[in-house]
């Protein structure tokens, strides 16, 4: 049988042997006292709440949270929205299955967006902020790291790819807003749209689905950017043997510990250069457009 995908199911059919994600699991009791897995499949189109009904702890903790399973059963319209009632359900190793079936992806050419991004960035003047820039792209893990991960869990370019199609976005804006405001260094904002969610590449894995790494839960993009700046400046002191400027360094790292914008939004610090405020309303701008665009 031909891949059903989750948009594309509707009530009353059924669904032999095919591979889901589970997003989440739930073990809970009906109101008779019996037990049912409650769990959230997932594939590249969406998502669809699951009930497994007649289970018990071991079924349970056989399946895999975060991982892939096999199921039967059939979708059904539940309180005028779709769920799937799984009739048989097995675990599914990820070596078994095409993860591209799973994870959502951006709809532009990944290739052409990463070219134009090095386009864009290859118009910074200022040779220090040129320098530091370049450290970025040309490693060459970090940056196919970049170019594949979401800009999110959640919310705004939650897919792969998403990452780099926000950054693009953000440069683009950046092109036609600065120039605007003759006072802002156009490098400035140009390395610091590149940078200011360079970190959700370390935050963020996409590998069998799109969750937080540890070092992501535990420490988060904003500070996980703000250290690479640091290790990527005293990369480049080393090889010219004397100290890199301290004052970019310093404003870009500021800009990426304030894009938020504000402390309850996750920002350590304040915007307080003309360059961060400006940052933190176009990221907001493309972020927010995005999310009501899907």
């Amino acid at each position: 049988m031909a891949r059903r995908y989750i948009a594309d199911l509707k009530p009353g059919e059924q669904v032999e042997d095919q591979a889901f994600l589970i997003k989440q699991k739930d073990l809970r009791t009906t109101t008779q006292g019996s037990l049912y897995i409650h769990a959230v499949l997932a594939d590249k189109t969406g998502q669809l709440p699951a009930r497994i009904w007649q289970a018990n702890e071991s079924m349970f903790n056989a399946l895999p949270d975060g991982g892939f399973v096999r199921l039967k059963g059939h979708a059904e319209n539940y309180k005028g929205s779709l769920q799937f009632i799984a009739t048989a359900i097995r675990p599914v190793a990820s070596g078994d299955i095409d993860v591209a079936d799973f994870l959502p992806s951006t709809e532009h050419d990944v290739s052409k967006m990463s070219a134009r991004l090095r386009k864009i960035l290859a118009e910074i003047k200022q040779p220090d902020v040129k320098g530091l820039i370049d450290e970025f792209l040309a490693d060459e893990e970090l940056m196919l790291r970049f170019e594949r991960s979401p800009a999110a869990v959640a919310l705004h370019h939650a897919y792969v790819g998403g990452l780099l199609e926000h950054t693009v976005g953000l440069l683009e804006l950046v092109l036609k807003v600065i120039p605007l405001y003759p006072k802002l260094s156009l490098d400035l904002m140009l390395a610091g749209a590149f940078l200011h969610d360079f970190g959700k590449s370390l935050e963020i894995s996409s590998e069998t689905n799109i969750a937080y790494t540890d070092e992501g839960q535990l420490i988060g993009h904003i500070v996980q950017v703000t250290i690479l700046i640091e290790k990527k400046a005293d990369l480049i002191a080393q090889r010219i043997g004397s100290e890199f400027p301290r004052e970019i360094r310093v404003a870009l790292q500021h800009m990426v510990l304030s894009h938020h914008g504000r402390y309850e939004f996750g920002s350590p610090k304040l915007p307080a250069l003309p360059e961060a405020v400006a940052l933190h309303y176009l990221d907001n701008l493309d972020a927010k457009v995005n999310m009501f665009l899907s």
